[in-house]
């Protein structure tokens, strides 16, 4: 089955796949699926439609989850991240790693519908294609883009009560500094603004700080040259960039769909989340990332169990708990 389906719009009958960020200056809508890598699958859709997510009846039956780094590792990991923003080399990283359990039975879109339930989210969605199935319950925008004003809202800092340590509001101001040199390399000079900063939201078992970063596109940019200029996205890679991604590639390798973007776009406009709390099948198995922001005042145990809190709720309800 080809579908998409993210916040009451589903679109179904593909015309086309694409792998080439210009497919998006073509009119029509486009369901969006980008890797942290920055390899894209743009899927274009005939029939889009208001509709609710259909209810499923499906059962998904999984094996033990495993990480790939477990949790003597993920500390040093934290610590020789620490050594290197001691060092000079970056001042931020987003640490993460990759959680996985065998597929026994059953179809990943089954989980679905318990998110919509049990963890509603602002981008919770699903594309399905032929070989490839995604599950997002994201709480992060990446890009909105409506009539070439553009905003971002990045997420750092978490928390299980909604009390927040002085190294998370640091945090977040660091990646603001950084989203609003990115916005800068693609919107009108003097049009970007920071109207809000640090902002408390709720998300189900926890709390986040958000900021929103905005600005006016230059009138001669194409939406495929503002994803290929802003990925991977900086509230899940690190400052400065290319020094954190050196970081990222060597402890980590590849992450896939996990922090890359998911989302829609159409005729320029666009709504793109950054791709955490997010599920993708994998061959024979389910996969899911979680992650934690390392500065020079992280605490590497205290980072892992951020990972913890970010991936409990959403692992249960995949393993039907």
């Amino acid at each position: 089955m080809n579908r998409f389906w993210m916040a009451g719009i589903l679109a179904e009958e593909l015309e086309e796949i694409s792998h080439n960020p210009k497919s998006l200056s073509q009119p029509g809508f486009w369901a969006v699926l980008g890797t942290f890598e920055g390899r894209w699958t743009f899927a274009k859709f005939k029939n889009i439609s208001k509709k609710e997510y259909p209810t499923s009846q499906g059962k998904l039956e999984l094996s033990d989850w495993i990480s790939n780094l477990e949790h003597e590792q993920y500390l040093e990991y934290v610590n020789s991240a620490r050594e290197e923003i001691a060092s000079g080399t970056f001042y931020q990283v987003n640490a993460c790693r990759i959680l996985s359990a065998r597929i026994l039975s059953g179809e990943i879109s089954s989980i679905f519908p318990r998110i919509l339930r049990d963890n509603p989210a602002p981008y919770a969605g699903i594309l399905q294609l032929e070989g490839l199935d995604v599950v997002s319950a994201s709480p992060e925008r990446f890009i909105s883009i409506h009539d070439r004003a553009i905003k971002t809202s990045p997420i750092k800092g978490t928390s299980a009560d909604g009390n927040f340590a002085e190294k998370d509001s640091a945090e977040n101001l660091m990646i603001v500094d950084l989203m609003r040199n990115d916005l800068g390399r693609v919107c009108e000079t003097g049009s970007i603004k920071t109207p809000r900063l640090n902002a408390v939201e709720a998300h189900p078992g926890l709390f986040h700080l958000v900021s929103d970063v905005q600005g006016i596109l230059r009138s001669n940019i194409s939406l495929g040259e503002v994803l290929e200029t802003l990925m991977p996205p900086g509230s899940v890679s690190g400052a400065p960039k290319s020094s954190a991604l050196k970081m990222i590639q060597k402890w980590e390798g590849n992450r896939g769909p996990y922090c890359g973007i998911f989302g829609w776009a159409e005729n320029g406009n666009c709504e793109l989340a950054v791709g955490i709390r997010t599920f993708w099948r994998d061959g024979e198995y389910l996969r899911f990332g979680t992650g934690a922001g390392i500065t020079w005042g992280s605490d590497a145990e205290l980072e892992w169990q951020e990972t913890e809190l970010k991936a409990r709720r959403l692992i249960s309800i995949a393993s039907g708990l």
